[in-house]
């Protein structure tokens, strides 16, 4: 028997893969990420990035629609509504995050979603949880495939490339492509891969999720239709080795109906944010929040000016070094403006990214006080790293704290509770309580449901632009 090249082992498990194979773990820890890639994509639907690349879209024109998330009476072609949806779940750099470094469910669920809305047989739930998984699986194991990959990274950001991949992985499962198929989605999608790090902490970092569920979806269409590539674009140094200078690949297990097989997110737990920003600020508020707590414990009626310097022990990361940021973006990428905000507030929320929590003067006032280290222990590395702060007073006197892993990190996940309410608070922005009840009780049932089409009829609407002529579903519908 002919051993399989890396490429052809991906599209067989891509196609081969069936909902036999799901274990009890990747579908609840699946769900989990469902639910809160829905509410932060809904809360997105607000932002200037996500207006921006609406009006872009809508431009577009089919014959077949899928629905606009909180925008009762809009739809677009599909592919231009995962590249909106994308964009939106990313607009805050508010969703999920993997190890090796990634957000993985933003490129695929959005693709999915607007997919599944346009095909004449509508998925089950099962089928759907299916084909998330299939996408977040092959985006964790091409990652696996470099050692650079486990960093923050420098070049490439991650979902640009393998988002793409991951995207394109489960269109084409939903669509029920064959092997040879699969892999020519998956050698179409490479060519959409790739984004710089350079447009970090800009309005352009969004787009690089929407581009990547726009693109997976793009390029499993055109594979339907019988567009190839290079059967070995998995395989090749020229190929997707060529965003990682130490790209190693291998095969993955091969898949059988009666075969156990083990998935990435098994392995793997995922992160999922408290406050929207950069991963790395999650460290740095939690130590900041420490010191806050022991400098007031000692002196209840403190002033925080009495501050006098700021030490933060973080790994060596340019992109997240901004010590006086302008836009809300690179606020999401400041380890200063983030150790400030939750030294000044005890917390950092969706407000405090907003002008006027910005332009605060004791802010900026404090910004200037912030000194960074970077320790040689300290590996830029989202399972390594850890965050030190150290405030001096005037008087002399200094207050530690020192972060490891920071609740709502894949070692410390988010309970249950915590990324149920994570989730109201997201979607109470845009939609009613009863159809954010409604949403929630249609993802914790997915698994049963042979039919999800509840899941983008409720995303479709706006508590504050619902239209007469619209069906109302309740949670009892």
């Amino acid at each position: 028997m002919l051993r399989k090249s890396v490429t052809e082992s991906f599209g067989a498990a891509v196609s081969c893969l069936s909902t036999s194979h799901l274990t009890d773990e990747v579908i609840r820890r699946s769900k989990r990420m469902i639910l809160d890639t829905l509410g932060v994509g809904l809360l997105g639907t607000s932002t200037p990035v996500f207006k921006t690349v609406l009006q872009y879209s809508q431009r577009q024109q089919a014959m077949k629609n899928s629905k606009v998330w909180g925008r009762p009476g809009s739809s677009l072609p599909p592919q231009y509504a995962a590249l909106v949806h994308g964009v939106a779940v990313h607009s805050m750099d508010f969703d999920d995050t993997w190890h090796p470094a990634t957000h993985p469910s933003g490129a695929v669920l959005p693709a999915l979603l607007a997919l599944a809305e346009t095909m004449p047989v509508k998925p089950s739930g099962l089928e759907l949880l299916l084909a998330f998984n299939v996408g977040i699986e092959v985006q964790g194991r091409l990652l696996r495939f470099s050692k650079e990959a486990y960093n923050i990274p420098k070049r490439f950001h991650p979902p640009a490339v393998v988002g793409v991949m991951g995207s394109a992985a489960a269109t084409a499962k939903l669509l029920g492509l064959s092997p040879s198929q699969s892999i020519a989605a998956l050698a179409i999608a490479c060519s959409s891969a790739g984004a710089p790090m350079a447009n970090a902490a800009t309005q352009t970092k969004p787009l690089h999720m929407g581009n990547a569920a726009q693109g997976g979806l793009e390029a499993s269409e055109l594979a339907l239709l019988g567009l190839v590539g290079n059967t070995q674009i998995l395989d090749v140094e020229s190929g997707f080795g060529a965003f990682y200078s130490d790209y190693v690949p291998h095969q993955l297990a091969e898949v059988t109906p009666i075969s156990y097989y083990r998935w990435a997110l098994e392995d793997q737990n995922i992160a999922q944010k408290r406050f929207p920003a950069h991963l790395g600020m999650h460290w740095v508020a939690d130590a900041a929040m420490e010191a806050r707590a022991k400098f007031l414990d000692k002196y209840p009626n403190a002033n925080l000016n009495q501050i006098k310097k700021i030490t933060l022990r973080v790994p060596l990361s340019r992109y997240v070094d901004c010590p006086v940021p302008v836009t809300e973006h690179q606020a999401r990428h400041s380890f200063q403006f983030n150790c400030c905000t939750a030294l000044l507030d005890g917390e950092v929320t969706v407000e405090s990214f907003s002008k006027s929590q910005m332009n605060r003067s004791t802010l900026k006032d404090m910004l200037l006080k912030v000194h960074l280290e970077n320790p040689q222990d300290n590996h830029s590395s989202f399972e390594k790293m850890y965050c030190e702060i150290a405030v001096e007073t005037t008087q002399g006197e200094m207050f530690t704290a020192r972060c490891n892993t920071f609740y709502g990190h894949w070692r410390k996940p988010l309970s249950h509770e915590d990324l149920v309410q994570k989730f109201k608070a997201n979607a109470s922005t845009v939609l009613t309580p009863d159809v954010v009840e409604g949403i929630i009780y249609t993802v914790d049932s997915l698994d049963t449901n042979p039919d999800c089409s509840m899941l983008w009829s409720y995303m479709h609407f706006n508590k504050e632009m619902l239209h007469t002529d619209e069906c109302y579903y309740s949670v009892s519908a």
